[in-house]
């Protein structure tokens, strides 16, 4: 069983953050602690080179208010007693180092039938899965 568990949530991939969730629930010890993540990715940062976009801090700081509810909502619906976390950076990235910082036992992860983009960038849970400093369970 494990301490501590970090359980990143996308809010386009509601579903599998909850699939996610119930397995998490079952994997933490007694007195265990899950951390709910929630990564608004900074758009800013991967316009530069490509083309010039500005996007409004307005529309990061409702993506953060969306997130805090939305994750709030799960943790009632499940009665978990663990905290929520919002970050904003590049998901994968974010993910390591929250599981660094935490000294996280384990991360658990919902993954996707990877598309086309995927081949080129790699995905999320691809890029957790190679630097992450503890245990991933990828949930497909």
């Amino acid at each position: 069983m494990y301490k501590k568990i970090i359980v990143p949530i996308a809010m386009d991939q509601l579903e599998h953050g909850e699939s996610v969730l119930n397995i998490a629930e079952k994997l933490i010890d007694e007195g265990g602690e899950i951390v709910l993540l929630n990564v608004v990715e900074d758009l800013n940062a991967y316009a530069q080179g490509y083309m010039i976009v500005d996007f409004p801090l307005e529309m990061i700081e409702e993506s953060r208010k969306h997130a805090v509810k939305t994750l709030e909502a799960l943790k009632t619906k499940h009665g978990i007693k663990g905290r929520i976390e919002i970050r904003t950076g590049g998901a994968a990235g974010t993910i390591n180092a929250l599981a660094k910082e935490e000294n996280a036992d384990l991360v658990i992860i919902a993954s996707h039938r990877p598309g086309l983009i995927d081949y080129f960038i790699g995905s999320t849970a691809s890029r957790v899965v190679s630097h992450c400093p503890c245990a991933v369970l990828v949930d497909r």
